[in-house]
């Protein structure tokens, strides 16, 4: 299955890192935000849902899952897309699938109807969104990318701050119908986003030749799975996300259990979210520096690591403060996995291959995201203590942490040793050229990484080594 990417710009395009591309930051930066935290900022109309349809809290709690479920599950299908037609088009119509779903949802009778219109087709604008966007950041920022990672990432927390009071006035004054409305007029800034994404182009010389060859590529390249850095780093992913959100789903009711008040308890996901805000870019700056940047998934397990420390600190709290201790350092080591995932993975499969490994890291995920919050209620209504379940999540996020570390010191340097012709030409072109001063570029992160070994004082970059 060939086609060309009508957009991504031709092999041999140094990214800008600035100029343009901060407007392609910005893009990212609000397309985070609605990805990530729409889902969670639906969940306050779900109390005139209920009222309405006469159903319970867990069908409305079905409405955030399918959302979740789009975002992540339909990750191949926007890789296909997105190597098809490219990024801003494809980003355009997520745009209108987003806003469209909304502006239904409010017209709606059944609770079904609103599963397939907020959950569905909302769903599937904002993951047509959200994929896209990373990689274009990918391609507009290479010594300053883990910086513009962690700014974009940070899109999160601040519109999860901003959505929920925004949607709880909506409710209150227009009711859940109005609301709905308001909010899909609001998810058209989708396409102004998608506006920004503008392709990069080759600079050509005088006198050359016009119109330069873009590399045809399958629609989506599951050659990924060669590559045994990516496999680890899949594998590290799916485990992770089973335990990564179950504390921030129970930890208000882990407070109202302690005899806290409800406003007090709500509170603790307010200094979640703040610290996550200054966590992100912070994170994505100290990785940008010379000294860090080559052991980027090194950082990365780490921050898997301190928040399982976290979370099994967390279940050790026996009052309100302990438990705002625990949001305290949740935040900050949500914040630092939220900021380099994405990171990591660029720097492991590389640019021409980024647009179809997010797509196949996201479908593994989507199964772990739906497995990891019911497993927890499970828990949970089995033993009635808060504690278990979140020794359970810090369990979790330790063992992909483990898998990442282990995966990368056991494995590294040991991929097949016949680099792909095309590539390791790039990559000669590249490296020959003199070190210029600054930040590390990410070439030569993705050298470290991969580990590859020197030839005639030249390092061979293979696509297929591990991590």
């Amino acid at each position: 299955m060939g086609g060309a990417v009508v957009d991504d710009g031709p092999t041999g395009v140094p990214a800008p890192d600035g100029g343009w591309g901060w407007a392609v930051l910005f893009g990212c930066f609000v397309i985070t935000g609605f990805s990530y935290a729409f889902p969670k900022a639906v969940s306050v109309f779900f109390k005139e849902l209920i009222r309405e349809f006469g159903i319970g809290y867990s069908d409305t709690a079905w409405i955030s899952s399918i959302l979740l479920a789009m975002l992540y599950g339909t990750g191949p299908l926007c890789s296909v897309c997105v190597n098809r037609f490219g990024c801003r088009p494809v980003m355009l119509v997520g745009g209108l699938f987003a806003s469209l779903g909304m502006v239904a949802a409010s017209f709606c009778s059944s609770i079904i109807q609103i599963y397939l219109t907020t959950g569905v087709l909302t769903g599937l604008g904002l993951a047509l969104n959200f994929q896209p966007s990373l990689i274009m950041l990918n391609r507009y920022f290479s010594k300053r990318r883990p910086l513009a990672n962690g700014l974009a990432a940070a899109g999160s927390p601040v519109f999860l701050c901003a959505l929920s009071p925004l949607g709880q006035l909506l409710q209150d004054h227009y009711g859940w119908r109005g609301g709905f409305l308001i909010l899909g007029g609001l998810l058209l800034n989708c396409c102004v986003c998608a506006a920004l994404m503008r392709p990069l182009e080759l600079l050509r010389a005088p006198g050359a030749e016009p119109g330069p060859r873009r590399p045809v590529r399958r629609l989506l390249d599951f050659s990924v799975f060669r590559d045994r850095g990516f496999v680890i780093y899949a594998l590290a992913a799916s485990i992770m996300v089973l335990g990564l959100f179950v504390p921030p789903v129970f930890v208000v009711s882990y407070a109202k259990d302690m005899g806290t008040p409800d406003t007090q308890a709500a509170f603790l996901l307010t200094v979640l979210g703040f610290i996550d805000i200054f966590a992100r870019p912070t994170a994505g700056l100290i990785t940008g520096l010379r000294q860090v940047r080559p052991y980027s998934v090194y950082l990365f397990s780490f921050a898997m690591f301190f928040n399982s420390v976290a979370d099994l600190g967390g279940s050790t709290a026996t009052d309100y403060g302990g438990l705002v201790v625990f949001c305290v350092f949740f935040g900050i080591s949500y914040g630092m996995v939220g900021a380099l995932q994405f990171e990591v993975l660029m720097a492991i499969v590389g640019t021409q291959k980024f647009s179809s490994a997010i797509g196949l890291v996201l479908l593994l995920e989507a199964v772990a995201v739906l497995i990891g919050p019911p497993s927890g209620g499970k828990l949970l209504d089995a033993t009635h203590v808060y504690q278990y379940v979140f020794i359970l999540a810090g369990a979790e996020v330790l063992c992909s942490s483990l898998v990442l570390l282990l995966g990368n010191v056991f494995c590294r340097g040991k991929g097949p040793s016949e680099p792909q012709a095309s590539e390791a030409a790039t990559a000669k072109e590249e490296l020959n050229q003199p070190p210029a001063d600054g930040p590390v570029d990410a070439r030569e992160v993705e050298c470290f990484l991969k580990g590859e070994l020197e030839k005639n004082g030249e390092a061979t970059l293979n696509p297929e080594t591990s991590v």
